[in-house]
């Protein structure tokens, strides 16, 4: 059974940076897509960035400050924030797609404030 293990949110002070790491724990195969959604309290959940085995994708409102990225070999992808801003505060989850199944992270809360 695979689970996918989140790490790296926290608090930070605006401006400031923080990585967030998931690892796929157990056997997984054909991964077609990485990608990390966020969901902020009273809003719906969006994607924030995707990797695949084209151009990876950032929403607009990350475009130039976040960077998703993944070690293949790890089974992880990681999503380093940049210039944060408190707009960014909300639960982040990773999801990984494959070719029989998509796997979701628990969640890890990031909270942008001064």
């Amino acid at each position: 059974q695979v689970q996918l293990v989140e790490s790296g949110g926290g608090l930070v002070q605006p401006g400031g940076s923080l990585r967030l790491s998931c690892a796929a724990a157990g056997v997984i195969f054909s991964i077609e897509n990485m990608a990390w959604h966020r969901q902020a309290p009273g809003k719906q959940r969006e994607l924030v960035a995707a990797i695949g085995s084209v151009v990876p994708y950032y929403a607009d409102s990350v475009q130039g400050r976040f960077t998703i990225y993944r070690d293949s070999a790890k089974n992880t992808v990681y999503l380093q924030m940049n210039s944060l801003k408190p707009e960014d505060t909300a639960v982040y989850s990773c999801q990984i797609v494959t070719a029989r199944a998509t796997y979701w992270g628990q969640g890890t809360q990031v909270t942008v404030s001064s």
